[in-house]
């Protein structure tokens, strides 16, 4: 399934985003916005414009080129489970995200103590 330009930028925007430890309600805080907005923009809903992708790339202390390359994503994507791994969790929650992290955690600690 191709997905568009606005949400490929918004799954790098969720990405950068939980990276930091930041909620939506901290980033829109951060910008300007609401927490709405940035849900929206995330899930490819909502357009944005360039003057607020400035402002969240500010926010994220990223430079906002790197919410247009694809670079990372075509290394992800070269490296089949890890890709698909990546797109499963994107579609969860972010309480869900942490749990199946800690899941992966425990399961990755347990194989180096063998």
């Amino acid at each position: 399934m191709e997905r568009t330009l606005a949400a490929l930028i918004g799954a790098k925007i969720k990405m950068h985003r939980q990276s930091k430890g930041l909620t939506q309600e901290r980033l829109a805080e951060a910008i300007g916005s609401t927490p709405s907005y940035i849900g929206r923009l995330e899930r490819g809903e909502q357009n944005v414009k360039i003057q607020t992708i400035e402002k969240i790339a500010d926010a994220l202390e990223i430079n906002a080129s790197l919410l247009f390359s694809d670079e990372n994503e075509q290394f992800l994507r070269s490296k089949k489970w890890v890709w698909e791994s990546l797109t499963l969790l994107l579609q969860q929650s972010e309480s869900q995200q942490h749990r199946l992290y800690r899941v992966l955690k425990e399961i990755v600690a347990h194989d180096e103590d063998k």
